[in-house]
């Protein structure tokens, strides 16, 4: 039994909320995710743990996000937000997942004194936990076991209903830095909206309307705040949203969305037919922090990933800093990407000589390289990322003192830019405003920023197997060292295609794996692709009826 005194009411409610058996959760690139009917213990411990974690930071708000983002509408998760918008500390991550998986009551608060002991926490320290979801069915429900977890342990709880990602990763950094001198904004949606669409306005001044943006919503919630947004930048900058019914849930990512415009490389049925040849659109997904952009080319798809919005803000950014006045030796750009970065995308920056680091799948990978460098710019290939501006770099673009105007107006844009580009976590509507204003500012269509460089024809391919934890990687997940020999006979089939690559590693969100495959031919990728799917399904015998024709 445990030797520190919890509040009384914490065994009682932890048995209101039995872990289900049989069944093992893990904490994972994005929080738990899994079938929201599992996850009612689950919810109910992580409000415990965020009340902890709040405790242990002396009373700083922590955030939860109910959400679980592109996935079918079925399925839900919940991840933890520490107190400037960034993702849960790692070592709290094994806390997360020790907790879930407490088979009862007495060894659910056996580990939570550990955790109390381990870490020092003063239980009769107050605590906060800003909390929302996103509009998956399942979703109140969770709230509800989620607040029995904050009354278990004493934490003041703060309800932002439904609204998207990124929006509460912004409240929790906004709350946790008010009256600072990094203050980050007002902490409210509608602080949100007041404050990327003013810094758009700096940013657009003196730059044509664009035509209307079409805006494949995923059926999810970025749907809701996209119609607040626009009020806001009515009428520099309109939209054209589709796939935003929000009602019926079963349409939640579904034939839609950034995830599926990008692994499908094609765009949502209801889409094509409002894209006129040389015009640009764009797709969110589920929860609205992935973006990914998409044209029309001669009548054929054409897709702007991750990879693409990154070098389009590479360029950008590194033309306002030579044009600012500011030392460049100091305060430079650079480029954190995943194995999934296309190839053409990292000889696109070795080309033009900038910093660049490679690293495991998942943002909270991304975001602690890309905060080590002066700018750091970060976008997994499906869209989710941001622009990250030390804060010795907005210390030194607020304090210049411009010599022409030139330097002013590139100084005026820097601002606006920090100011509009979430930092705290990718967010597809704020990424969305920074490639419009973007493309305005460089007179580009979407044909020239698709000609920045030409991507290698590139397959995903999700494959259902037995058990995913078998897969083991190494180099930044590019090389595998478990199943043994598995990767060997991999190169044997990638060295056949000219600038042939291909990695598979265990998904973070979903019971599979990923394989990925480049080369320079559309068909000699797509035959690279099924072949290793193939070898993938043969070696460790996965499911024959969820095997793809093309794979046998």
């Amino acid at each position: 039994m445990a030797q520190i005194s919890f509040p009384s009411q914490l065994k009682r409610l932890t048995e209101r909320h039995p872990k289900p058996a049989n069944y093992r959760f893990s904490y994972g690139t994005a929080g738990f995710r899994t079938n929201g009917s599992l996850l009612d213990s689950v919810l109910f411990r992580v409000g415990v743990l965020a009340g902890l974690r709040s405790k242990r930071l002396e009373g700083k708000t922590v955030g939860i996000m109910i959400t679980a983002s592109h996935n079918p509408e079925e399925d839900n998760g919940v991840k933890i937000v520490d107190p400037y918008g960034e993702m849960l500390e790692a070592d709290w991550e094994i806390y997360a997942t020790a907790l879930a998986n407490a088979p009862n009551t007495e060894m659910f608060i056996g580990f939570l004194d550990t955790i109390v002991c381990d870490q020092k926490i003063d239980l009769f320290q107050a605590s906060k936990v800003v909390y929302a979801r996103d509009t998956r069915p399942s979703g109140l429900l969770l709230v509800n076991a989620l607040r029995d977890g904050l009354d278990a342990i004493g934490a003041i709880g703060r309800d932002e209903g439904i609204c998207t990602t990124p929006i509460l990763h912004y409240i929790v950094r906004c709350i946790n830095t008010a009256g600072t001198r990094e203050n980050y904004g007002e902490a409210s949606a509608e602080g949100y909206y007041k404050k990327l669409s003013d810094a758009y306005r700096v940013l657009v001044e003196h730059q044509p309307t664009p035509p209307k943006l079409v805006v494949d919503c995923a059926n999810g919630v970025g749907a809701l705040a996209l119609q607040q947004l626009a009020q806001h930048l009515f009428p520099i900058l309109e939209f054209s949203s589709v796939n935003t019914d929000t009602e019926n849930s079963s349409l939640l990512n579904h034939d839609c969305g950034a995830d599926y415009v990008k692994t499908r490389q094609i765009w949502a049925p209801n889409v094509g037919n409002l894209i006129a040849d040389g015009e640009r659109g764009c797709a969110l997904d589920g929860d609205a922090d992935r973006l990914v952009y998409f044209y029309r080319d001669r009548g054929h798809f054409r897709l702007l990933d991750g990879d693409k919005i990154a070098a389009l803000a590479s360029i950008f950014i590194t033309q306002l800093i030579e044009q600012s006045g500011l030392d460049t030796e100091k305060i430079y750009v650079g480029v954190v990407q995943t194995a999934y970065a296309n190839g053409s995308s990292t000889k696109f920056y070795e080309t033009r000589k900038l910093a660049l680091e490679c690293v495991p799948t998942g943002v909270k990978h991304l975001h602690h390289v890309a905060e080590r460098f002066p700018i750091g710019i970060y976008f997994e290939a499906n869209g989710h990322g941001t622009v990250l501006f030390s804060q010795p770099v907005l210390d030194a673009i607020y304090e210049r003192e411009p010599i022409s105007p030139t330097q002013a107006a590139a100084l005026r844009y820097l601002k606006a830019l920090a100011n509009m580009i979430n930092q705290a976590v990718g967010d597809a509507l704020s990424d969305m405003l920074m490639v419009e204003a973007i493309l305005a500012h460089m007179k580009f269509g979407p044909v020239e920023w698709d000609s920045l460089y030409l991507e290698l024809p590139n397959r995903l391919v999700k494959i259902i197997v037995p058990d995913r934890s078998i897969f083991r990687t190494e180099d930044a997940e590019r090389r595998l060292v478990s199943p043994s020999e598995l990767q060997e006979r991999m190169d044997d089939i990638t060295f056949q295609y000219p600038q042939g690559r291909a990695f598979v590693r265990p998904s973070g969100t979903e019971d599979c794996v990923r394989l990925y495959a480049e080369s320079t031919h559309r068909y000699q990728t797509d035959e690279m692709a099924y072949r290793l799917a193939g070898l993938i399904y043969d070696e460790v015998g996965g499911d024959p009826a969820t095997r793809p024709p093309e794979f046998l």
